[in-house]
């Protein structure tokens, strides 16, 4: 499956009016069966149109290797605030609740970006990724 390119959020128009800082969240999940694939892929879409009118939001990417059981997030914030907040925020924060329990692993990742550098870029999100992962 394709990746969803990045796409502005409605903070991008700040964003690029600002040379301060963004944070960058990475993150990578893998579902325990390939029958949890369609649910999970059905709720990240509702998920997703969240998140592209998200107070903060800058922009956002996602990608999935359903065969592998693997979704991949990146997006970029205003501030830390604007994540939380958004992460606290229904429908998010309910979908997660429902999708814990078919989760088999799941990676976060963190990180400052200049906002005249965005969109983030996929290559570095991994590579943080599987740097978490590997412990290093």
């Amino acid at each position: 499956m394709p990746t969803i390119p990045w796409m502005p959020g409605a903070a991008a128009d700040e964003a690029t009016a600002d040379s301060g800082q963004a944070v960058v969240m990475a993150s990578k999940l893998q579902v325990s069966s390939l029958l949890h694939v369609p649910r999970f892929f059905l709720l990240s879409l509702v998920v997703w149109k969240q998140v592209r009118s998200a107070p903060g939001v800058i922009g956002a990417s996602l990608r999935a290797e359903p065969l592998k059981k693997t979704f991949w997030t990146l997006s970029a914030w205003s501030d830390q605030e604007a994540l939380d907040t958004f992460s606290r925020s229904d429908p998010h924060k309910g979908i997660v609740g429902r999708l814990r329990k078919v989760m088999a692993r799941s990676v976060f990742v963190f990180y400052p970006a200049d906002r005249t550098s965005l969109p983030a870029g996929w290559d570095d999100a991994v590579k943080r990724l599987s740097d978490k992962e590997a412990g290093r």
